[in-house]
C-alpha cells in the first residue's frame, strides 16, 4: 500500500471521527438546552443550576482523567487558559439562558447561527485556515439553514432594545472563544483534566453573578427529587458534551467546531417539539435539510492547517 493511500484513508478516518463528535456535541447541546428550559420551568435558580451543572461536569472529568493523573500539571499558561476559556465559554451561554425571557428563543437561535461565519472569518484572518470555496460554500449553507429556522421560530416576539444589543455580541464571544482554545492550547496535557480545569474556570466566572442575582438559592436544587434529578441529569450530559467538544476542537479546528451550532438548533427543534410539546417550526424540514448539506460540503472540504495539525502524541493526549 503506498503511503498516498495510507494518508487518505487516515484522512478518511479522522474525518468521520470528527463528523460523529460534532453530531454527538450538536445533539448534546441541544439536550443540555432542553434540560434548562424544564428547569427554568421548575422556577430553578437558572444562573446556579447552570454553574452546579458545570462543577458537577468538572468532578467527574476529574474522575476519568485519574488514570493520566501523572501528566496532570498547573502552571501559569494551565491557569490562564482555564480562566479565559472558561470564561468565554460561561458568558455567552449565560447571557443566552437569562434573556430567552426578554427577547425569544427565536431571536437567540438566530445569534447562534452566526458564530460559524464569524469563526471562519476569524481564522481566515489569522491564517488558521486557507479560503476555501468549498469551507465557504459549507459554513454558508449552514448559516443559511439556521437563519431559515431562526427566523420561522421568531414569531414576532418583542423583548428590550438593551437584550437585544447584548446578544448581538454573543457570535463574536463565541467566536473569539473558539479561535482562543485553538492558539492557546497547552500541549501535554491530557484532553478529560483540560476540559475540566474550563469548567471550573466557567463555573468561577458564573459564581459572582450566582451570588448577586441568585443569592442562597443553591439549596434549591437538592431541597427536592425533582430538582436533583435534573441536576445530575444535566451534569451528566455535561461531562460527555465538553469532553469531546475539546476532542472536536483539537481534531478538526475551531471552524469545524463552530458548526455545533447550527445542528444543536436543528435538534434542539426537534427535541423540543418531540419531548417538551412545542408547535413544528413551518421551515424545519428545509433548514435542517440545508444544515445537514452544509456539514456534508463543509466535511469533504481540504483540512490541511498547520497550526490546527495533531501529532499521534498529542491524540493520545484525549
Amino acid at each position: 500500500m503506498t503511503k498516498p493511500t495510507v494518508g487518505h484513508k487516515r484522512d478518511q478516518r479522522t474525518g468521520l471521527k470528527a463528523l460523529g463528535c460534532l453530531l454527538l456535541v450538536g445533539t448534546l447541546l441541544a439536550m443540555s438546552l432542553s434540560v434548562a428550559k424544564v428547569a427554568d420551568t421548575a422556577n430553578l435558580p437558572r444562573l446556579t443550576f447552570l454553574m452546579a451543572s458545570l462543577l458537577g461536569a468538572s468532578a467527574g472529568l476529574l474522575m476519568l482523567s485519574l488514570r493520566r493523573r501523572a501528566d496532570w500539571r498547573l502552571d501559569r499558561r494551565i491557569l490562564e487558559y482555564a480562566l479565559v476559556a472558561g470564561s468565554l465559554l460561561a458568558l455567552p451561554n449565560a447571557l443566552g439562558f437569562l434573556a430567552v425571557r426578554h427577547v425569544g428563543a427565536g431571536f437567540i437561535s438566530l445569534s447562534f447561527a452566526f458564530p460559524i461565519l464569524a469563526t471562519w472569518v476569524l481564522a481566515v484572518v489569522l491564517r488558521l485556515e486557507p479560503l476555501r470555496w468549498s469551507r465557504l460554500g459549507g459554513v454558508s449553507l449552514g448559516l443559511a439553514g439556521g437563519i431559515v429556522l431562526a427566523l420561522s421560530k421568531a414569531g414576532g416576539s418583542e423583548g428590550s432594545l438593551g437584550w437585544s444589543l447584548l446578544i448581538l455580541l454573543m457570535p463574536l464571544t463565541l467566536a473569539a472563544g473558539n479561535i482562543y482554545r485553538t492558539l492557546r492550547w497547552p500541549q501535554g496535557v491530557p484532553v478529560a483534566f483540560l476540559t475540566a480545569l474550563v469548567l471550573i474556570g466557567a463555573a468561577l466566572t458564573l459564581l459572582p453573578f450566582s451570588l448577586a442575582m441568585e443569592p442562597g438559592r443553591i439549596g434549591e436544587l437538592f431541597a427536592a427529587p425533582r430538582a436533583l434529578g435534573l441536576l445530575l441529569v444535566e451534569v451528566g450530559i455535561f461531562t460527555v458534551l465538553y469532553l469531546f467538544f475539546f476532542i472536536l476542537q483539537r481534531l478538526a479546528g475551531p471552524v469545524y467546531l463552530s458548526q455545533i451550532g447550527t445542528v444543536a438548533a436543528v435538534m434542539g427543534t426537534a427535541f423540543a417539539v418531540l419531548a417538551l410539546g412545542e408547535s413544528t417550526p413551518p421551515n424545519l424540514l428545509p433548514a435542517a435539510a440545508l444544515v445537514i448539506v452544509g456539514t456534508l460540503i463543509f466535511q469533504r472540504g481540504p483540512a490541511d492547517r498547520p497550526a490546527e495539525a495533531t501529532t499521534p502524541a498529542q491524540s493520545r493526549n484525549a
